[in-house]
């Protein structure tokens, strides 16, 4: 299969979506199968890429020396490129239900599709200028998603989004520019590309940019301090939120992170300095943060927020052990965390939708009347908390055995972090299971009596992703091995 087919994964859904608003479709059934079609073709695409492995380099655009717009597929792209593109498709199926009444369909499609293009540009990106390129347009493709019903907390939502992410950006360059003039090449390489002959006592200057860009970077990825903006993007249609919280922005951070840690600098220049140190602890203190502000809120989707906080600083634990197998349990959180979250996220949306119920204590007794819904959102719940046999289990089975297998004191401390975790994260999502299923003795059930599960179009993606969060943590041995040959440099 020919690279070039890259091009094809990462325009089509820019260029098809930017069509949307201009094509005179006869009615909304049509505007609907063309956008699935379009989406499930560029899927169709992306897997093929994926399912044939590292290919050679495209260098679309050549600039000076060594930068230049190019794509190419190694192990990491095909972990990140195939996971965006299974949930693709079953979040624009799940949208079209949600997004009837919205209001301004075409204009919210447009932007929706072609986030798609831009994350798939992030995820085949074979240099560290094209990564940061597709990362500030996947920040401004974003924006008219979060402000899109124009209600007062949307606009201050998108700002405030805006201004962390440019803000972050500024620091992220730092790191491009830096690695370009210290660095072999711009390409990414498993082991880094820093040139020891150019650095000479620039280390500690080396290593200050390295934590510029981790914060930088760390603001999509929610880090402590930088994870303001997340809650409040919440205000955002939930297909939004969810691919916010889920896959497209959150997971573009993370993406990064890995990318500029095992690709750019390289852990044997990193490994025992301060900064593996001052980073792990950051990502420490967001897994405690995330999931202790996430038991205090009653609104669902700030609530679920909070809980995406914390388990982003899980891949970012396991990454910032810098060991092959830290790596191993970074990524498979990055998978099981992407199908959890995803599914949590979009029950609560068709929670929101089917009865406009929006906070946890007014939740109770819907259980019965939503027995899909909240069947699918119990088992994302189970799998966040880490029960075994879900997907939760296995990815923070490997980062504690990572963190044992380091040596490393402060990583022993990070497993009491992530216990302290999961026994909250028990707290916050049982919760809500159980108002709904177990609303009391006295519980008057003809006051949700009106209440049903939403159409197929909204319940397929839930039960999916319900499914692969039991199936991964029943049958994972091929999905680590696969991660175990991208840490080892295998792919």
């Amino acid at each position: 299969m020919s690279q070039y087919w890259i091009l094809a994964a990462i325009l089509l859904p820019i260029l098809g979506g930017a069509l949307t608003p201009l094509l005179p479709f006869r009615n909304r059934k049509y505007m609907m199968i063309y956008l699935e079609v379009l989406t499930i073709v560029t899927s169709a695409i992306a897997l093929c890429l994926v399912a044939h492995g590292p290919m050679e380099k495209i260098e679309v655009i050549h600039f000076v020396r060594n930068l230049s717009i190019s794509f190419k597929i190694d192990g990491l792209t095909m972990l990140f490129g195939g996971m965006i593109s299974i949930l693709w498709p079953f979040c624009m199926l799940y949208s079209f239900e949600y997004m009837e009444h919205e209001g301004h369909e075409k204009i919210f499609f447009m932007f929706y599709s072609m986030t798609f293009g831009v994350t798939l540009g992030i995820a085949f990106a074979s240099d560290i200028l094209t990564m940061y390129l597709f990362y500030e347009l996947l920040t401004l493709v974003t924006v008219p998603l979060i402000i899109h019903n124009l209600s007062r907390e949307a606009i201050y939502a998108s700002r405030k989004y805006l201004y962390y992410s440019l803000g972050g950006a500024a620091f992220a360059m730092m790191g491009m520019v830096f690695l370009l003039v210290y660095g072999n090449t711009g390409e990414f390489v498993l082991g880094g590309v820093l040139n020891a002959v150019k650095l000479g006592d620039k280390v500690n200057i080396l290593l200050i940019i390295y934590m510029l860009a981790f914060m930088g970077f760390g603001v999509k990825a929610a880090v402590w301090p930088l994870c303001g903006w997340l809650p409040d993007a919440g205000v955002a249609p939930t297909p939004v939120t969810a691919l916010l919280h889920a896959v497209a922005v959150v997971k573009a951070g993370v993406f990064a992170i890995i990318r500029i840690t095992y690709y750019s600098f390289g852990t044997e220049f990193l490994q025992g300095t301060w900064v593996q140190y001052a980073a792990m602890g950051i990502a420490m203190i967001t897994i405690v943060y995330g999931c202790s502000k996430a038991v205090n809120q009653m609104h669902i989707k700030r609530r679920l927020a909070y809980s995406t906080v914390s388990n982003l600083s899980y891949i970012l634990f396991g990454a910032m052990i810098m060991t092959p197998l830290g790596m191993v349990g970074a990524l498979c959180h990055m998978v099981t965390h992407a199908f959890m979250k995803i599914c949590s996220f979009l029950c609560a949306g068709a929670i929101m939708h089917q009865t406009g119920k929006k906070f946890v204590n007014e939740l109770d007794g819907l259980g019965r009347r939503m027995p899909v819904v909240f069947t699918c959102f119990t088992i994302a719940a189970l799998g966040l908390m880490g029960v075994p046999g879900l997907a939760g289990f296995v990815s923070k089975w490997y980062l504690a055995d990572a963190a044992v297998e380091s040596g490393n004191v402060q990583a022993y401390l990070g497993i009491g972090c992530l216990l302290i975790s999961a026994l909250l994260t028990a707290i916050y999502m049982l919760t809500i299971v159980l108002r709904a299923f177990f609303p009391g003795k006295d519980f008057d059930y003809s006051t949700v009596e009106v209440y049903r599960d939403p159409s197929w179009k909204m319940c397929l993606p839930l039960i999916v992703f319900a499914a692969v969060t039991v199936v991964i943590g029943l049958f994972s041995p091929r999905l680590v091995q696969f991660i175990f040959n991208i840490a080892c440099g295998v792919y």
